[in-house]
């Protein structure tokens, strides 16, 4: 199931965001995002948004959202978190971890427009 979340529009490129939110959320270990080629074309940059729990040798990926970059005119890109709501007995505690950084996202990203 999923759900937009949080939705707003950025000066920049599609690819530039991009980067700009993996560097970001590498500050916050166990959140990882990475742009999904697969699901992404010339306009649009799909990127899935997951949280990693380790245990030993076992690692549990819990997928979290995505996040759409749609490019459009004069530079600007279109940004749009959609929540997953995981399958897991922590599901309060995942979505409060994506909520809170998309709005953190979207503060830093509002701020250096």
């Amino acid at each position: 199931m999923s759900q937009e979340l949080i939705e707003f529009t950025v000066s920049g490129s599609p690819r530039v965001l991009s980067s700009a939110i993996e560097q970001y959320a590498i500050g916050h270990g166990s959140l990882h995002v990475i742009v999904v080629p697969w699901e992404s074309d010339e306009v649009t940059l799909s990127m899935a948004v997951t949280s990693a729990n380790i245990d030993g040798w076992a690692i549990e990926h819990i997928d979290l959202g995505t996040i759409r970059l749609t490019g459009l005119e004069n530079e600007m890109t279109r940004v749009a978190f959609a929540a997953r709501e995981p399958d897991h007995a922590d599901r309060k505690k995942f979505a409060a971890l994506f909520d809170g950084f998309a709005r953190q996202i979207q503060t830093k990203l509002q701020s250096a427009s």
